[in-house]
């Protein structure tokens, strides 16, 4: 019998080293390197709830915001591979009710489209604060929600709102609520003690949840009791009765875009997913067809041809983030002057996905030629200051390339 190495540093006292002292360190850290066959290296440092003293560990769930879009997909193909969904068919078929661009009504919007953010639609008239009991569908009577511009198809434009579309046509599809739907495809099949905002979860997990801090101050998943009295938006003085959901009304009640509770370990076996083609620990989710159509680039930039940064989060940047995107997959070290993504600083085309969101900074990349990956995430981060290669920003630069600082003070790559 042998055993796998593996290297685990408590705690993290190097790993991201020299940001700047005036910015702050962020609350929590954690990294976990991995290959096709396990973890292969765990750095953890940080607090996980400040007021309790407890530390942070590479298993409590945190909410890793837009690698919930990667996620989500996986579950989409699944649904695509037994004959449920398809990807280019109108997603009105789904929906039960006509989707279509005012501007542009002949041009049918499909879910190839909302998974890679061409369906010119935008997050201008919100995305998830609609309320248990009331359709999504009424945020696109507003003119906002759409971009007035580029027809469904010709532009890239990351947009939230995408993905509780997509959560809509899934349930429509097969009558399961999207949370139990995903746990159904997705969580057990893996064995991840994970859950879409809280819901499916139980309470011990919930308990162990990372708090997310924005300048020391909590802003989400505050879970010392157990799960939160409602896990979705609900409008004020109504109750909580998830017996009111309908299939394919709200689409975004469980967050598919961002609201995701899964561990630092949990999403490394997401990534082993990716670098088995499909199977990881004996378990065959996906084809490797399938991966391979989430990962190919459905869009490249080319100068001109979509908005590369998320817009909620604000632009300014004087390169673009976003340069390649498949189907809920960005691909990184797109080879174009106009283009910041190259994370690692060694050109190497690695897909997965960021997240940003309530000053966390998240991360799953993998190299799928070399077999190789890296989960990663940390809270109150949003005071980090750029990168110093690239458009991410500096904490998650090191956390990506898993920089060391040894006792000589000179930083250097972990081996």
């Amino acid at each position: 019998m042998s055993f796998r190495r593996i290297r685990i540093l408590l705690p993290l006292a190097c790993l991201v080293a020299s940001v700047a002292a005036s910015a702050g360190e962020p609350v929590a850290q954690v990294r976990v390197a991995f290959d096709r066959n396990g973890i292969v290296s765990t750095q953890v440092e940080g607090m996980a709830d400040l007021t309790t003293g407890r530390k942070v560990t590479a298993d409590d769930p945190v909410r890793v915001a837009s690698i919930s879009k990667l996620v989500t997909t996986i579950g989409v193909m699944r649904l695509v591979e037994a004959g449920k969904l398809d990807l280019d068919t109108d997603v009105s078929t789904y929906l039960g009710w006509t989707l279509r661009h005012p501007r542009f009504p002949t041009t049918p919007i499909t879910l190839r489209l909302l998974l890679s953010h061409r369906s010119s639609l935008t997050d201008a008239a919100g995305y998830y604060a609609t309320p248990l009991g009331q359709p999504l569908k009424g945020i696109l009577d507003d003119p906002k929600a759409w971009d007035d511009t580029h027809a469904p198809g010709t532009h890239f434009r990351y947009t939230n709102l995408n993905f509780p579309l997509v959560a809509m046509a899934m349930e429509r599809a097969t009558g399961e609520r999207f949370d139990l739907l995903m746990r159904r495809l997705v969580l057990e099949p893996l064995k991840l003690d994970a859950c879409f905002n809280w819901e499916s979860c139980d309470a011990a997990t919930a308990t162990r949840a990372v708090v997310l801090y924005r300048d020391g101050t909590p802003v989400r998943d505050e879970n010392r009791a157990g799960k939160p009295a409602c896990s979705v938006v609900i409008e004020e003085g109504a109750d909580c009765d998830l017996a009111r959901w309908k299939a394919g009304d709200n689409g975004a009640l469980f967050s598919p875009q961002g609201g995701l509770r899964i561990s630092a370990n949990g999403l490394a076996k997401i990534g082993r997913l990716f670098l088995g083609n499909g199977e990881v620990d004996g378990a065959r989710l996906l084809s490797s067809a399938s991966v391979d159509a989430m990962t190919a680039p459905q869009w490249t930039f080319d100068g001109g041809n979509g908005v590369t940064h998320e817009e909620d989060t604000g632009g300014g940047q004087p390169r673009a983030f976003f340069c390649r995107y498949g189907l809920a997959v960005q691909t990184l070290a797109t080879a174009h002057d106009g283009c910041g993504d190259d994370l690692f600083g060694d050109g190497v085309a690695r897909v997965g996905h960021s997240g940003d969101a309530y000053a966390l900074r998240s991360g799953l990349w993998m190299d799928r030629a070399h077999g190789t990956g890296v989960a990663y995430f940390a809270t109150d981060a949003g005071a980090s200051p750029p990168g110093e290669q690239s458009v991410f920003t500096r904490v998650e630069e090191r956390l990506a390339r898993g920089v060391a600082q040894p006792e000589d003070g000179q930083a250097r790559p972990e081996q």
